[in-house]
């Protein structure tokens, strides 16, 4: 996905383990996912590990890799809701590597997520509608 090399720490691992998760088990083409994606809220920049867009390029899901070491705790939550203020995606993950958590946005409830037992398919991602694309 990226043109460049990376060094590859334990959370890079993470994160290409996932590319081919989405990939392979959730049918995501890797032409419809972005790696370290650069969100602006305000004046403040933050990147974003993965973002998973639909048919018509609209951002479906943000993805937060941490190393296997980072327990995936409010902290790590509140990190991918944070980037989700910049692009109100229907999906978020976290994951690192070890353990992985999906919220999915209820329908008609504005921001309010929903954690899920499974992380969907590329076919549902796409059939939820953001709110806000790009």
């Amino acid at each position: 996905m990226r043109k460049k090399k990376v060094k590859l720490t334990p959370e890079e691992h993470v994160r290409q383990w996932f590319i081919t998760l989405l990939n392979k088990s959730a049918g995501v083409p890797v032409t419809h996912m972005m790696s370290e994606v650069t969100l602006r809220l305000g004046k403040k920049t933050f990147r974003a590990d993965i973002v998973v867009y639909d048919r018509a390029l609209n951002a479906v899901c943000i993805v937060e890799c941490k190393e296997p070491s980072v327990p995936l705790d409010k902290s790590v939550l509140e990190q991918a809701i944070r980037y989700n203020m910049a692009m109100e995606v229907p999906y978020i993950c976290i994951t690192n590597g070890e353990s992985t958590r999906v919220c999915r946005r209820r329908d008609g409830s504005g921001n309010i997520y929903d954690f899920i037992n499974y992380l969907p398919g590329y076919d549902e991602m796409s059939g939820a509608k953001p709110t806000n694309g790009k």
